[in-house]
């Protein structure tokens, strides 16, 4: 399946050319060969999300409307799920870790993150949405996590490394726009 990008690609071709390897790689980072393309959009959109870049957000999910068909509103929704949760858990768990207390460790987070058991995709999507919010946090804690459980999904680290590789990029478009 091709993806049809048509908000997105103005958007990305409205950047400077300062930011030529910019508007390179958002062409290419969405067409890997690890992921599928509604991962890929997904993941693009939960990056977006994440990093509050509400243009970029817009395209995607224009995109994502156009280009899925069915399965858009699955893919929009686990996008949202997995950027609001991350932009919780990120900050909690990064301070967890940073912080090294056992006294902290001990005590449950408390915090409410069931829709990560019940996505509306599949469990690898969700996760692959939530690496690439957790390395745009560089909560490491959540990074090791989200990927071993990737792997013990059998998504290979290629795959892993494209969803994050696709989160670097929305971050740098997100920053020029």
């Amino acid at each position: 399946m091709s993806l049809a990008t048509p908000a997105l690609d103005a958007l990305r071709d409205a950047l400077p050319d300062d930011l030529k390897d910019i508007r390179l790689n958002l062409s290419s980072v969405l067409t890997g060969e690890n992921l599928q393309p509604a991962q890929a959009l997904g993941i693009a959109l939960a990056a977006a999300r994440f990093v509050r870049a509400q243009p970029l957000a817009a395209a995607l999910e224009s995109d994502i409307r156009t280009s899925l068909g069915d399965a858009a509103a699955t893919v929009i929704s686990d996008a949202v799920a997995a950027a609001g949760l991350m932009a919780m858990n990120t900050v909690y768990y990064r301070f967890r870790h940073m912080l090294g207390k056992e006294s902290y460790e001990a005590r449950p987070p408390r915090l409410r993150m069931s829709r990560m058991m019940q996505p509306a995709t599949s469990k690898a999507d969700f996760e692959l949405m939530s690496l690439a919010c957790a390395a745009l946090a560089g909560c490491e804690l959540c990074i090791k996590n989200h990927e071993a459980s990737l792997v013990h999904l059998g998504v290979s680290e290629d795959a892993c490394h494209d969803a994050v590789r696709i989160a670097a990029v929305i971050n740098a478009a997100a920053q020029a726009a």
